[in-house]
């Protein structure tokens, strides 16, 4: 099966639906790296704050991972193809991973309170794309998915204020 053999109808110019289908494709990449990062850290956070870290970092994870269908599913809207792989996604990705083999909980709350303002910074970046392509689907989601990421940094902010 050819690249042609996917293409799906649009509106959207060629060039600029490829402009948004990268931006997104983007965002889907970080946002596998940041749930697998805050899903790693869900599961080795340890310390006093076990439970709070631990249940906070497990309703972030899956606000993350509940968004990518929806990501990938606006990329083939505009006519294009998605990530394929685990190497696709680090090919794509601006998040760092993490492999340390131990990692202060304050340090966590830290590291992904930047993360997730690192993708706040990517989503407005594509709001921007995608409103100059007059993709207005794609617009409005994009807020929604900043105002979850900022939330995620708030929390993750006010956590590690105690950390």
């Amino acid at each position: 099966m050819t690249d042609e053999a996917l293409k799906t109808p649009t509106d959207i110019k060629s060039n600029a639906a490829k402009t948004v289908a990268e931006a997104l494709n983007g965002i889907l990449a970080d946002s596998f790296a940041l749930y697998l990062k805050t899903k790693n850290f869900h599961w080795h956070v340890s310390g006093p704050h076990f439970r709070d870290y631990h249940l906070m970092l497990d309703d972030q994870a899956a606000q993350i991972i509940g968004t990518t269908d929806a990501i990938a599913e606006r990329v083939r809207k505009t006519g294009n193809t998605t990530l394929r792989s685990i190497g696709d996604i680090s090919r794509h990705q601006s998040i760092h991973d993490n492999n340390e083999d131990f990692v202060p909980a304050a340090r966590m709350l830290i590291e992904l309170r930047e993360d997730n303002l690192k993708l706040v910074e990517k989503l407005r970046e594509a709001k921007d794309i995608v409103d100059e392509a007059k993709d207005n689907a794609t617009s409005g989601i994009l807020d929604d998915w900043t105002d979850q990421a900022e939330e995620r940094a708030w929390f993750l902010f006010e956590a590690s204020r105690n950390a």
